[in-house]
């Protein structure tokens, strides 16, 4: 499969999940450009060597679903793809002991997301606000955002300002930077 940059959605819905057309809505209603990249399943960071080419100046981002020990509260951690996540590092920044991966049931229950598939923009399904995003500093200063449409057989490349200040706003979610 060759990939290549394509500007705005797909022209036919015939083969996406409900979950990413719902996505790729929402950001044409809230006037957000993008550029997509459609591959094969892409399921770890590394996986996203080719695509991260195609979409060029995107910052990669790996994305982590993670719960505190008793799973009351959840975070999504958006951080860049080349560094390494240390749970220590981020459990003392948010003053949350024992940090661990969530289950998926947990991903599926709040986000609507299955792993592999972990994104920004499955905020837009928690419309309870049971999980906080955390995002690493290093994120916001790139001037693009790559990430999945809440299924990782497409790529993003948005402006990162887009995100933070128009799509995190409007599907009532703020944001905790923290440092990596």
């Amino acid at each position: 499969m060759e990939l290549c940059l394509q500007k705005g959605r797909p022209l036919s819905k015939e083969r996406r999940l409900d979950k990413e057309v719902r996505c790729y809505d929402l950001l044409d209603q809230l006037g957000i450009e993008y550029e997509r990249v459609d591959h094969e399943a892409a399921m770890t960071i590394e996986a996203c060597a080719a695509i991260d080419e195609v979409l060029g100046d995107a910052a990669i981002c790996k994305n982590l679903f993670l719960c505190n020990r008793q799973k009351t509260q959840f975070f999504l951690l958006a951080m860049c793809g080349e560094k390494q996540f240390v749970t220590k590092d981020v459990s003392k920044q948010i003053d949350s002991p024992r940090l661990s991966f969530a289950s998926a049931e947990y991903m599926e229950e709040y986000l609507d997301i299955t792993p592999g598939s972990v994104s920004v923009l499955g905020l837009m399904n928690d419309h309870e606000n049971h999980v906080q995003l955390l995002v690493d500093e290093a994120l916001l200063k790139a001037e693009y955002f790559g990430c999945h449409p809440c299924i990782n057989t497409s790529s993003l490349k948005l402006r990162t300002k887009d995100v933070f200040e128009t799509f995190l706003p409007a599907v009532h979610h703020d944001y905790r930077i923290v440092r990596l």
